[in-house]
């Protein structure tokens, strides 16, 4: 996956990054097999094995914030998917 490893990885550091692209957390979750799909306003649904969860897309910029890229991490946990 490479670029999608990386992200990975970056997802679950300790401290917990906030320079991270939301547009590359979309391709990571698209690689792993989820399944995305907008809600209303920023909202962006996510599907994966089974978890479902409910992000806000950054705005007006693409870096997502400490408490996304956490509730990120935690539904990877949640979906089996861990570096």
């Amino acid at each position: 996956m490479g670029k999608q490893d990386q992200t990975l990885s970056a997802i679950f550091e300790t401290p917990t990054r906030s320079d991270i692209r939301w547009s590359d957390i979309v391709s990571l979750l698209r690689a792993v097999g989820a399944d995305i799909s907008e809600g209303r306003g920023s909202r962006v649904r996510v599907v994966l094995n089974g978890q479902k969860a409910v992000f806000h897309r950054p705005h007006p910029g693409d870096q997502t914030g400490k408490p996304t890229v956490r509730d990120v991490k935690d539904f990877l946990i949640e979906a089996g998917i861990e570096p």
